[in-house]
């Protein structure tokens, strides 16, 4: 990949700016297919070097006609984190995370949070940070997190440092995925 004397990705012959630094080399290909969904996670904090990745990860999505509807609530506070965790009974397990980002929408598009999550999500596993996305009543986490009413709450993700001692997938999931011959479909159904 060519680098500008800044060490700025070079692209077509023009130095992309700060956004695209090529100070790591990540196989995207690779953390796609390797990334899991993680819920143990290390009593520790994030690094902010990394939690600023993660976060220009979302920021940098693309969106719908570039109208860039997601905002992001990054949830750091211990209690706050506590009273998610608390606030449905399959995702008690993020009063454990690091750090929980609320992506709230000026606007509902469910392809643009999509995307802009997944972007975050594999971000953090490129730094060694597992993440999963959990469902909250979206009117609690509002009143919670004092969210205005006239935005949307699309999805509420978890980071933490993976606790190898439970990185393991947990037996229910531990299976392969289906082929892709019964997944796929050449030319027409």
């Amino acid at each position: 990949m060519p680098v500008s004397a800044r060490g700025r990705v070079v692209l077509g012959g023009q130095d992309h700016g700060p956004g695209m630094v090529a100070s790591r080399a990540m196989d995207a290909y690779r953390a796609i297919v390797d990334k899991r969904d993680q819920r143990a996670f290390l009593p520790r904090p994030l690094a902010e070097e990394t939690l600023r990745c993660i976060l220009t990860a979302g920021r940098m999505t693309g969106s719908s006609k570039n109208r860039e509807p997601n905002r992001l609530v990054v949830v750091r506070d211990r209690p706050r984190l506590t009273a998610l965790g608390g606030l449905s009974r399959f995702g008690r397990w993020m009063a454990d995370a690091a750090v929980a980002v609320v992506i709230v929408q000026t606007e509902r598009h469910e392809f643009d949070a999509g995307r802009c999550a997944q972007n975050m999500m594999l971000a953090g596993w490129a730094e060694g940070v597992g993440s999963c996305p959990a469902h909250f009543p979206e009117a609690e986490v509002a009143r919670l997190l004092g969210i205005p009413a006239d935005l949307e709450i699309n999805r509420v993700i978890g980071f933490g440092y993976i606790d190898p001692a439970r990185a393991a997938p947990p037996a229910s999931v531990a299976r392969p995925r289906r082929p892709l011959d019964e997944l796929v479909h050449w030319d027409v159904w």
